[in-house]
């Protein structure tokens, strides 16, 4: 259970971020019991990995995704969307009422397969399969378990598919919640999964709010994604999306609200208050034209904004490359949003997965748990904690991911999975049910 990495440029990341040069990082069961310089560990007897050119960092979180979308990839027979409303009508939620358990399973296991191959070590899944609502999130956690990367599931609670599978998706959820809660898995854990506000009306809200404050557990919702929300709220409901959801009870510091492209000030205060966290999803955004969020503005008002990808990719530094471009973008402005964005990544999405797990996730320093990437990139410039974010966007993101490590278990090194399982026959099954679940769209 001991592993020592050697002669890295280790960026420690954390609240006091350094840049360490020729260290070495010693993991004991699963934490991170030293961080010092390469001669302090002459008497070391167990496993050794050389970090030479390479830089070692934290592994990084993805804070909203969804592993169901993995059978999305490649289809075309769809009908065109002009709008947000029309891309979920068209295609998602035609998709996901059409998945079964087994295709649940190895969506899920395809995505996370993917993620340690891009050094993304922890995820937070929003799932939805109203077809095959029950045991749906167990068929995932087999997945997670399989792989061995951390994971934090919800079941996508609706009312779009009437009171049965509405039913449903509060029992799964509540069931799940307890399981996690009961085995206290530092691997798993859960929130209370909501689909969005303009699918869920006010009774199923209370429901799901009480079930959820009972449980003590947060919530994970699409907010404001489209304009159209916000239109369907003040109509319907005579309040925008945030102040509906504050009014039921499902905001608060372990709850995420993920996309926030379209709330006003008024909004983003209550978030502060609350506590609540944001995730942003800028290729998601633009894929589906609905707008860029004012990540500046949330975090200037004390809102934690973190990162996702809402499925569109598993590899963070990818994310963040298009949140910097995005943020220029929206304020026509190529100074605006960059440290802000970055920060996301490696600050606030740790402290986003860090109440998910109740861990201390994102930081090499004594004491952290052990997930850790190597990446290939030796520096061609001075690297340095004051430029680090400049390397990280217009470097590392470039750059190869080499080794993924979680809790102190080596999932891929020199880029190849150590798991055993087998990826051919796993690919081979799931082009026969991806082609199976096409023909019954």
């Amino acid at each position: 259970m001991s592993l020592l990495i050697e002669n890295a440029t280790v960026l420690t990341a954390g609240k006091t971020p350094a840049v360490l040069r020729n260290h070495s990082i010693l993991i004991e069961d699963g934490y991170i019991a030293k961080v010092a310089p390469k001669n302090r560990f002459q008497g070391f007897a167990g496993k050794r990995i050389d970090a030479a050119g390479k830089v070692v960092a934290p592994g990084f979180i993805n804070a909203h995704t969804h592993f169901y979308s993995t059978f999305a990839r490649g289809l075309t027979k769809t009908k065109p969307a002009g709008s947000f409303v029309e891309v979920l009508e068209n295609l998602w939620w035609r998709l996901d009422s059409a998945l079964t358990t087994e295709d649940c399973y190895y969506s899920a296991l395809i995505a996370l397969l993917d993620a340690i191959r891009h050094g993304t070590t922890t995820l937070i899944d929003h799932h939805a399969s109203p077809g095959s609502v029950r045991g749906s999130l167990q068929a995932i956690e087999k997945a997670v378990k399989q792989t061995g990367v951390r994971a934090c599931l919800c079941y996508e609670l609706s009312d779009r598919d009437g009171a049965r599978i509405s039913k449903e998706g509060l029992e799964e959820n509540v069931g799940f919640i307890r399981r996690c809660q009961a085995t206290r898995a530092t691997h798993l854990s859960a929130l209370f999964g909501l689909h969005a506000a303009f699918t869920l009306k006010d009774a199923t809200l209370a429901k799901a709010a009480a079930l959820g404050q009972e449980l003590g557990a947060g919530f994970h919702i699409h907010v404001a994604e489209a304009k159209s929300d916000q239109d369907y709220s003040e109509k319907k409901h005579r309040r925008r999306v945030v102040e509906r959801l504050n009014q039921f009870g499902i905001l608060g510091p372990r709850s995420i609200a993920a996309h926030c492209v379209h709330v006003n000030r008024r909004e983003m205060g209550l978030l502060a208050e609350t506590q609540t966290a944001v995730v942003h999803n800028p290729q998601s955004n633009l894929n589906n034209a609905v707008g860029i969020a004012d990540v500046v503005s949330l975090m200037r008002r004390g809102v934690l904004v973190g990162l996702g990808t809402d499925a569109m990719t598993t590899n963070m530094l990818e994310e963040v490359r298009v949140a910097v471009w995005a943020q220029h973008l929206r304020a026509q402005d190529p100074s605006v949003g960059f440290g802000e964005v970055v920060s996301a990544l490696l600050f606030n999405n740790p402290a986003i997965g860090g109440r998910c797990f109740n861990l201390p996730l994102g930081e090499l320093r004594e004491g952290c748990v052990a997930d850790v990437v190597l990446i290939d990139y030796d520096p061609p410039t001075p690297l340095e904690a004051g430029n680090t974010f400049g390397h990280v966007v217009f470097g590392m993101s470039q750059a190869a991911v080499d080794t993924t490590i979680v809790a102190g278990r080596v999932l891929m090194q020199n880029k190849r999975l150590t798991l055993n399982l087998d990826e051919p026959r796993i690919n081979a099954r799931a082009r026969e049910l991806a082609k199976e679940l096409w023909r019954r769209l």
